[in-house]
């Protein structure tokens, strides 16, 4: 069992958390912590120039309304965090950050360039200092 889990939440994909939560749930040690983090991913320059400066507060907003209403769901006591850049070094930042023991992700269907893994899963798993566990 594990005692700080980090549960990685794709908003645009809020139905593979669905699978991952209760996971999450079943793996916790009595008394241990589950933190639902959401990433933002920065927009290139070339795109920042032509959509609204509000686009960027806006997406964080809509991630945090995502992980609360998933949070309500569950009915989960857990912490909730979203951050800003590549996915994969923002989840392996925040399980370094909270010393996590477990990530848990979902990855899509791979295509050639990314075979056995979805490309930000791949990178996690690769790089984690924990346990990580990847839904498919």
């Amino acid at each position: 069992m594990y005692s700080k889990i980090i549960v990685a939440v794709d908003v645009a994909a809020i139905e593979k958390a669905e699978r991952i939560v209760p996971r999450a749930v079943q793996l916790r040690r009595e008394g241990g912590k589950i933190l639902l983090v959401g990433v933002v991913e920065d927009l290139p320059g070339y795109v920042l120039a032509e959509v609204p400066a509000s686009i960027s507060l806006d997406a964080r907003r809509d991630a945090e309304a995502k992980l609360d209403e998933l949070r309500k769901r569950h009915g989960l006591d857990a912490e909730m965090e979203v951050r800003q850049g590549a996915p994969a070094r923002e989840l392996l930042a925040a399980a370094a950050e909270h010393k996590a023991d477990l990530i848990i992700l979902a990855s899509h269907r791979p295509d050639l360039s990314n075979y056995f893994l979805g490309a930000t899963a791949d990178r996690v798993v690769r790089h984690a200092q924990c346990s990580v566990l990847v839904d498919r």
